[in-house]
């Protein structure tokens, strides 16, 4: 690059911010500046990671600072919108915790910002960008490993971690939706690995099972999507149990026309607490590759794209897309909800 990218953190309400801005200092970008609404409980982690990194107490302050390219936003969900549209208003690229917005109305005012003033939005779908073995997958892939791409099947359990969750956690109206939030992710590996452009939602649900004290929250939700060329199911849910040494068994299944991949992301459980597990079966290999080294591109090449005003970390549409179709199966989901209460 032909300067040092400058970025700022604009709202540590969730603790992907930690995330977000380590792997921005990984490809050398500076941490100039954040700020934060009160103190969100995340306080104390981010300090540790980043010590140094000055606070500032009026946001306007990193807005109007000319220097600053890039703003991350970690902020309640549904305030992350109204934050990316201030920010590119002021001129800087965003970078968004998933979901990058709660309501259908809030990314139609996202896309009129982003061809307004043309910059980038971008949300971290941090199950792609953040996982190595996915980037391995997506060289096999495209190496033709396993022929084209039919279907996938994205599992996302999560650990709730009750003591450490702020109350808009368990408000829908804040966080959005369970579908919206956290199948975000599958949702985009879906679309990217069948090298889907758009996709019919077939399929929606969403529950309250094991918390009924908390009526705003969703614990449970699945989907199911089809392409032109492609199929996919998706689960996500609250129920890791205790007993699992890490926060959840994410996996993902790749199923192509000669062979298949599978992806266990954060464990391979009851046989390594390490990450990063690829299983290739096909016509002349059945392996297990550990791709922990396999890096994480999105980052670098966000960098690339803040200066030169290309496409290569994630296409703007594709963005859109994802986020356009969690919502619609949400939407989905919470009128079969509203259909079968009693």
């Amino acid at each position: 690059m032909s300067k040092q990218l400058k970025f700022a953190a604009i709202g540590l309400d969730h603790r992907h911010i930690y995330g977000q801005s380590a792997h921005m200092q990984a490809v050398g970008a500076d941490f100039v500046a954040w700020w934060t609404q009160g103190d969100p409980g995340t306080l104390d982690g981010f300090d540790k990671r980043f010590p140094g990194v000055p606070r500032v107490s009026d946001r306007r302050t990193i807005l109007e600072d000319p220097d600053i390219d890039l703003i991350l936003i970690a902020s309640i969900p549904s305030d992350r919108a109204a934050l990316a549209i201030e920010a590119m208003e002021h001129g800087k690229d965003v970078m968004v915790d998933k979901p990058g917005c709660t309501t259908l109305e809030q990314l139609e005012d996202i896309k009129a910002c982003t061809e307004r003033t043309g910059r980038i939005w971008s949300v971290d779908f941090s199950e792609r960008f953040e996982v190595a073995c996915v980037t391995k997958a997506a060289e096999l892939v495209q190496a033709g490993a396993i022929g084209d791409v039919i279907q996938t099947v994205g599992l996302g359990p999560h650990r709730l971690n009750r003591h450490t969750r702020p109350s808009w956690f368990f408000e829908k109206q804040h966080y959005g939706g369970i579908i919206c939030d956290i199948a975000s992710h599958q949702i985009d590996q879906f679309l990217f690995f069948t090298g889907s452009s758009d996709a019919q939602i077939t399929m929606a649900s969403a529950g309250n099972y094991a918390n009924p004290g908390d009526p705003g929250l969703q614990d449970f939700g699945e989907l199911a999507l089809r392409s032109g060329k492609a199929h996919g199911y998706i689960r996500v849910d609250w129920y890791t149990p205790d007993g699992l040494p890490t926060w959840g068994d994410g996996r993902l299944t790749i199923l192509g026309t000669e062979g298949y991949i599978e992806l266990r992301k954060y464990v391979d459980v009851a046989r390594s607490e390490t990450t990063d597990h690829l299983i290739l079966v096909n016509g002349d290999r059945c392996e297990h590759i550990d791709a922990s080294d396999a890096g994480y591109p999105y980052f670098a090449n966000l960098a690339r794209d803040i200066e030169e005003r290309t496409e290569t970390a994630m296409p703007q549409a594709h963005c859109f897309k994802v986020m356009e179709l969690g919502l619609k199966a949400q939407a989905l989901a919470d009128r079969q909800i509203a259909e079968t209460s009693p």
